[in-house]
């Protein structure tokens, strides 16, 4: 392949003064939170191009007890790529050309929408393209994602204020979810799915806690609080953190307070009950704590992907009052 008569060229159509004076009228999108259309020849998706093309977007969805991928994907030929086909709101287009180069715009046929366009005089080039901003494309399209999801969960949010009254925070989440448990340190957020249930907990902690080895001192936090706060079904049962599978640990900032978050799986002492946990601990230096907010799914023999992208959702976009 001749590399070097190729170039990326990464494009961002936004609003300007032109679409101000001439706007033109634009359907609204529709899919499921992370699902992508993808669009290339038949020949191509089961060949080598497709191949590529699953393996750089269906990695696995991090901290889930079981592989499920990041994106779902949806293929279509480009002959059926007309009409409300196009409405989709993220859109992965191949198309052959001269010109080899990855285009990404948005609402260029909905709105709102993402959509990349790989160009190339064949799959080789195409798939070059690809891999070569295939970072910035899923960066952009999980942040698109969480975007949609606030919306969608705005729509019919809760009114409680238990956590404002109780740790001077704010969590913007859907009425579905109800407060099951309410002490002095401790509040527990619910909400009833199929075969399951998805919580949300916050309690705040000295800021002492934290004092040795990181990746020790946190399981062993959240087991000491599991076994105060959180019983399992049988008497003398509690929640834990997962012996097999070793958490997933990063040091971050949370509206410009560290913050130490953990994604991992976690299970049940004495009982038969696990599942995928997201644990924000959150350094509140002018009242002298941790704020800890963390988020699990209880959903036996179901993908949990979805259920664990509302909570991230949820918990990331914490305030602090």
């Amino acid at each position: 392949m001749k590399k070097a008569v190729f170039f990326v060229f990464i494009l961002f159509i936004t609003s300007c003064k032109e679409q101000k004076t001439k706007q033109r009228y634009l359907p609204d999108s529709n899919a499921n939170i992370n699902h992508l259309t993808v669009v290339m020849p038949e020949k191509s998706w089961a060949g080598a191009l497709g191949n590529q093309t699953r393996a750089l977007l269906e990695t696995p969805y991090e901290g889930l007890p079981f592989n499920e991928p990041q994106f779902t994907l949806k293929y279509l030929p480009p002959k059926v790529f007309t009409g409300f086909a196009r409405n989709s709101r993220s859109v992965l287009w191949f198309v052959r050309d001269s010109l080899a180069r990855f285009q990404l715009s948005e609402d260029l046929m909905a709105q709102p929408q993402t959509v990349a366009k790989v160009t190339g005089e064949d799959d080789e080039v195409q798939a070059y393209f690809l891999e070569e901003n295939i970072n910035l494309f899923k960066a952009v399209l999980t942040e698109k994602e969480r975007k949609e999801k606030i919306i969608r969960i705005k729509k019919s949010p809760t009114k409680d204020r238990d956590l404002q009254k109780r740790f001077n925070i704010s969590l913007t989440y859907p009425s579905a979810y109800k407060t099951v448990k309410d002490t002095t340190n401790f509040i527990w957020i619910q909400k009833e799915i199929p075969k399951g249930h998805m919580n949300m907990v916050a309690y705040s902690l000295p800021l002492s806690v934290l004092n040795g080895r990181i990746k020790k001192r946190i399981p062993e936090i959240r087991d000491s609080i599991g076994k105060t706060y959180v019983p399992g079904r049988l008497e003398g049962s509690y929640m834990i953190t997962e012996k097999a599978y070793r958490p997933y640990f990063y040091k971050t900032q949370k509206e410009g307070r560290l913050t130490y978050l953990t994604k991992g799986t976690w299970e049940v002492a004495n009982d038969f009950m696990a599942g995928p946990f997201v644990n924000y601990m959150i350094k509140d230096t002018l009242k002298k704590r941790w704020m800890v907010i963390e988020g699990f799914v209880f959903a036996p023999a179901t993908s949990k992907r979805d259920q664990m992208f509302e909570l991230n959702t949820i918990l990331d976009a914490v305030v602090f009052e």
